[in-house]
C-alpha cells in the first residue's frame, strides 16, 4: 500500500530508483545557490541528514547526472538560473566518518583511501595532454597511496588544479563528517597530529583555491577556527544558530502532518509531535527525521505500538559522558531540574576546540546544545556574552536524561563507593543498616521527581552488582507478576532475597512523612507476598528468604524487611 520508508539511506539517487518515500529538501540547492557563499560550514546534530543532503548535491550539479532524479521536485520548478547549473561541475566528495577508528594508523590509511578514491574517480584527467609527466606523477602517488599522511595537504587542490587544467572547469568540494576524525584522535591519543592533517587539508583546498567553484562541510559541531579554519575567511558557518537553511536539516510540522496523512497515522500527530518535535534550527521548528522515519515504520507494522527513544544509541555520547562523570553538585542539580521540564541558563561560545573541553563545565552545555540534547527558548546578550535559556526538546532525549544520563551517574558512584557495609547489611536482615548505606549512596546521585520506580529499580540493580557469591536478577517472572530483583546466594542454603521497591508520590504541596514511606515499604512487602514473588527462588530450591520492601522519595529511602516465607 505504501513507499517503503528509507531507513538508513544516505544516498539520493536510491529515492528514485528504488521508489523510497522523499521529504522534498531540493530548495536547499536554490538558497545555496542565492547565498553564493565560497565554503559553507553546516553544523546539526546527527541523524539529522547531513549525509543525505550532501549526496543531492553532488547529484545535482556533478557532471554526467541524471536530470530525472529531480523529476517533481521542487528545485525544477525554481527557474532556467538553477535548472541550467545541473550536471555543470565536476564533483569531489569526501566523507571522513571512515576515521572513527581506535588506531591512529587505521585512522590515516582511512583518511588517506577516502582521497584516493577521489582520485580515482577523476582519473581520466590523466588522459589530458594539459597535465606534465611530474604532475600525472604525483596524481598517480596520490591515486595509488604512495605518499606519507603529511604530504596530503596539497591533496584536494592539486585535484582541483589537475581538472581545471584538464577540463578548464573549477570543481565543487563537499566534505562530510568533517568532524569525526578529531573526536575519535581526542579520545585515542593523536589529536595534534590529526589536527595539523586535517588544517593542512582544508587550507590547501579551500583557502586561495583558484580551481574550486564552492564548497559544503558538515559536522556536529563548529570547531574554532584557530583549530582547523586557521585564516579561512571565506568561510560561512551555518550552525544552530543561524537564521539561513532551517528547515532543510529536520521535518518541518506540515511535513510531519503529510507523512502522517501519507502513512495511515494522522491519530498518531499529537505522540509524534511530544515525542520527536522540538527543535529550533534558524528560527525554524523541525522534528527528528531519524526517528519520525522509524516512528511511522514500526507504527505502519503496528498501529498501536509505543513510542521509542531511536535516537539515543545513534549518537556519540563519549564526550558528553564524559563531561557528565566530572560534574560537580550543580551540575547534577542542573541536570535534575532539565529532567523535571525546567530551564537552565547557560553561555553559548560556538567556538569549540576538543582540547579544551575540560577547562570549563559549561562546555558541558555547550556539547549537549549543539549535539541536540537541548534547545534554546530565549536568549540575551550581555558583556559580549550570548546567554541562553535552554531546556530538553521532547520526550525522546529527556528518555535519554532520565535512563543514560541518569544511570551514567549511579555507575560512578557504583565504581568509587565501598559497598561492604551495605552488602553485609542486606544479608544479615539487618533493615536499619541497609537503609543508611543505601541512602548514603543516593546522596550524591541525581533523581527526578516523576522518576518511579524506573529510575530506583536501576539505581539499586546496580549497587547490588558485585556480591561475591550471589547473582542479581532483575524484572524476573516470578508467581503472579514480575519481582523487582532477586538476589540469589550461590550456595542455595544460604538466604536469597527479593526485594521490592516503591517510589511514593505525594498530593500537591503535602510534605511527605515518614509515616507515608513505612506505609509504601510494608505496601512492597505485601505485594511481594499477595503476588508469590518469591515462588521463582522455591522452585530452585532456595528455603532460607528474605524479603525487602524499600520506598522512597527523591533521595531518602525506608527500608522494610521480613525474615522467612
Amino acid at each position: 500500500m505504501y513507499k517503503p520508508l528509507p531507513i538508513g539511506v544516505e544516498f539520493f539517487n536510491e529515492f528514485k530508483k528504488d521508489n523510497y518515500y522523499y521529504v522534498d529538501k531540493t530548495l536547499f540547492i536554490k538558497e545555496l545557490i542565492d547565498k553564493k557563499g565560497k565554503v559553507n560550514l553546516f553544523t546539526r546534530p546527527r541523524r539529522f541528514g547531513k549525509t543525505l543532503t550532501l549526496d543531492m548535491l553532488r547529484c545535482f550539479f556533478e557532471e554526467g547526472s541524471d536530470p530525472g532524479l529531480f523529476s517533481g521536485l521542487k528545485i525544477m520548478d525554481a527557474g532556467d538560473e538553477y535548472t541550467s547549473l545541473m550536471g555543470k561541475f565536476p564533483v569531489i566528495f569526501l566523507t571522513l566518518k571512515s576515521a572513527k577508528t581506535g588506531k591512529e594508523e587505521l585512522a590515516f590509511n582511512a583518511l588517506r583511501n577516502t582521497i584516493a578514491r577521489e582520485f580515482d574517480r577523476h582519473s581520466s584527467v590523466l588522459e589530458s595532454s594539459a597535465l606534465s609527466d611530474e604532475e600525472k606523477e604525483k596524481f598517480i602517488n596520490f591515486r595509488g597511496w604512495k605518499l606519507e599522511p603529511d604530504q596530503y595537504a596539497d591533496s584536494l587542490k592539486f585535484l582541483c588544479e589537475s581538472i581545471k587544467k584538464a577540463r578548464d572547469k573549477n570543481s565543487i568540494i563537499l566534505i562530510d563528517e568533517y568532524d569525526v576524525p578529531l573526536e575519535s584522535s581526542f579520545y585515542d591519543g593523536y589529536y595534534g597530529h590529526m589536527v595539523s592533517f586535517i588544517r593542512g587539508l582544508f587550507e590547501g583546498a579551500l583557502k586561495t583555491n583558484t580551481a574550486l567553484e564552492f564548497a559544503c562541510l558538515t559536522g556536529c559541531l563548529r570547531i574554532s577556527k584557530e583549530s582547523i579554519f586557521t585564516g579561512l575567511n571565506n568561510l560561512k558557518i551555518n550552525s544552530i544558530l543561524t537564521t539561513n537553511y532551517g528547515e532543510y536539516f529536520g521535518f518541518t510540522d506540515e511535513e510531519v502532518q503529510r507523512i502522517l496523512e501519507d502513512y495511515g497515522l494522522s491519530d498518531r500527530y499529537g505522540e509524534v509531535r511530544d515525542w520527536y518535535n522540538g527543535y529550533d534550527f534558524g528560527g525554524k521548528n523541525v522534528y527528528n527525521p531519524w526517528s519520525t522515519i522509524y516512528y511511522v515504520d514500526d507504527h505502519v507494522a503496528k498501529h498501536d505500538a509505543f513510542p521509542k527513544s531511536y535516537w539515543a544509541n545513534t549518537s556519540s555520547n563519549s564526550i558528553v559522558r564524559d563531561l557528565v562523570e566530572r560534574a560537580d553538585s550543580d551540575t547534577k542539580t542542573e541536570i535534575e531540574r532539565l529532567i523535571e521540564w525546567g530551564s537552565i541558563e547557560k553561555p553559548i561560545h560556538e567556538d569549540i576546540t576538543y582540547g579544551e573541553i575540560y577547562k570549563e563545565q559549561d562546555n558541558l552545555w555547550n556539547f549537549m546544545f549543539f549535539t541536540g540534547y537541548l534547545k534554546i527558548i530565549s536568549q540575551r546578550f550581555e558583556n559580549d556574552t550570548l546567554y541562553a535559556t535552554m531546556v530538553i526538546p521532547n520526550r525522546e532525549t529527556r528518555y535519554i536524561y532520565s535512563q543514560k544520563i541518569v544511570n551514567w551517574f549511579s555507575q560512578e558512584i557504583v565504581q568509587k563507593s565501598d559497598r561492604g557495609a551495605l552488602f553485609d547489611a542486606m544479608k544479615n536482615g539487618d533493615a536499619q543498616g541497609f537503609e543508611r548505606e543505601i541512602n548514603k549512596l543516593l546522596r550524591p546521585s541525581i533523581s527526578y521527581l516523576d522518576s518511579y520506580e524506573n529510575f530506583y529499580h536501576g539505581f539499586m540493580a546496580g549497587i547490588l552488582v558485585g556480591i561475591d557469591g550471589y547473582a542479581v536478577k532483575s524484572n524476573r517472572e516470578s508467581g503472579d507478576g514480575r519481582s523487582d530483583i532477586l538476589v540469589k546466594p550461590v550456595n542455595i542454603f544460604d538466604k536469597a532475597f527479593v526485594i521490592e521497591l516503591k517510589a511514593v508520590k505525594r498530593e500537591g504541596r503535602s510534605p511527605v512523612t515518614l509515616e507515608m514511606m513505612d506505609r509504601a515499604a510494608e505496601a512492597a512487602i505485601k505485594q511481594i507476598d499477595d503476588l508469590s514473588y518469591a515462588d521463582a527462588l522455591l522452585e530452585d530450591g532456595y528455603g532460607n528468604i528474605g524479603r525487602y520492601g524499600i520506598s522512597f522519595f527523591k533521595k531518602n529511602c525506608r527500608v522494610h524487611f521480613r525474615d522467612g516465607y
